[in-house]
């Protein structure tokens, strides 16, 4: 199969979707790696280091979207690569559909089979291509949260972890997945208050048996959440549904109970976020203020450590790559069921119901295009 790897162009995204080892593993197998000039240098991968993995390089995204028969990338196509992507083309990669209907149109009439990371599904319910990246978001939301807690950046100038004499600050984490669970290990870790939100009492009991002793399990519900924003320094939005989008558990009137100053840090924000006043931002612009309240809403919130996170999405992706392009996409989705859930468009066709569900649109089961 022919493979093309480009450059992602979204703000401040300096990711890639593959590592020159991801490149190797593939050449090995007799498919064609074509990579977008300059793609990988921002996580640190030199052009040279694709060559010598056995990828060839091109100029351009026109030339990388026109030659490969799969393209692989890390974050969902934005509006100047649409018109790049043609019908029958495999697009591998982040697409979060639910939470911006221009995109999911835009592929519905590309006629491409879209097959999403964060909805590939394994028998337990986890989402294997989310986890490494969920780690890296739960793990910078209290670095970035800790950061904006700061008096220069509007925040209450509270330190976390408090000093002797002094309180630490309180961090809620509204979520007890992959993004809370991190969040909450590196609250505790910097001596931080912690409270942990979940609707599952298994999943809270699972965390109150590992966490720290300064992280307390709470079950989430609207009046343990607007208890417990009153005195929070820094509150983190950790909250998923597969392929959907998240639901609004704080609204613009709970802003108001809040501490001026308290930190907003919605990870699920591109899914549509859990905080009602949260909107997309991007690093170069990574907050706003509403009513006193600091927004953190930067929807590709790993892409500021892309070096860690490349590394961490290909080890993920790597596998799942080799069997569409050892398989075809048909194929690898018939033998691998986790696969086939990560198909959400298909020539036209919306096949995953949360995507049909978000936007009223026809819904097609996954089977019909298999």
């Amino acid at each position: 199969m022919i493979i093309g790897v480009p450059k992602e162009i979204k703000n401040n995204e300096n990711r890639v979707a593959l590592t020159p080892a991801g490149a190797l593993e593939l050449s090995k197998r007799g498919h064609e790696v074509y990579v977008q000039s300059t793609a990988g240098e921002g996580s640190g991968f030199a052009d040279e280091a694709y060559v010598q993995a056995g990828a060839k390089l091109l100029p351009t995204i026109e030339d990388v979207y026109a030659k490969a028969e799969m393209i692989i990338k890390v974050k969902e196509p934005i509006e100047p690569e649409y018109k790049l992507i043609r019908k029958d083309q495999l697009l591998f990669t982040y697409f979060h559909f639910a939470s911006y209907e221009p995109l999911t149109h835009a592929m519905i009439e590309s006629g491409a089979i879209c097959l999403a990371y964060e909805t590939v599904e394994l028998p337990d319910r986890s989402l294997p291509l989310l986890v490494p990246m969920s780690e890296v978001a739960g793990r910078m939301s209290i670095q970035e949260g800790a950061k904006y807690l700061e008096k220069p950046m509007k925040g209450r100038g509270v330190l976390l972890g408090g000093v002797p004499g002094v309180e630490p600050g309180k961090v809620l984490v509204i979520g007890g997945g992959i993004v809370g669970t991190e969040a909450a290990k590196m609250a505790a870790g910097l001596g931080a208050q912690v409270t942990i939100l979940d609707i599952s009492l298994n999943r809270l009991r699972y965390l109150a048996d590992t966490m720290p002793a300064n992280v307390n399990t709470v079950h989430s519900n609207e009046y343990n959440i607007r208890r417990l924003i009153k005195d929070s320094d820094l509150i983190v939005g950790a909250v998923l549904i597969p392929g959907a989008k998240a639901p609004k558990l704080i609204t613009r009137e709970m802003l108001k109970d809040m501490q001026p100053g308290t930190v907003l840090v919605d990870v699920a924000v591109d899914q549509g976020g859990c905080i009602e006043t949260c909107k997309p931002t991007t690093h170069a612009e990574p907050t706003f203020i509403i009513d006193d309240i600091v927004h953190y809403c930067v929807a590709n919130m790993p892409g500021a450590v892309p070096y860690t996170s490349t590394i961490a999405l290909t080890n993920a992706t790597l596998p799942y790559a080799i069997q569409l392009a050892d398989k075809g996409w048909q194929q690898a989705c018939r033998d691998n069921h986790p696969l086939k859930l990560g198909l959400n468009v298909v020539n036209g066709k919306v096949v995953y119901k949360g995507v049909a569900d978000a936007f009223d649109l026809p819904f097609k089961p996954v089977d019909s295009v298999l």
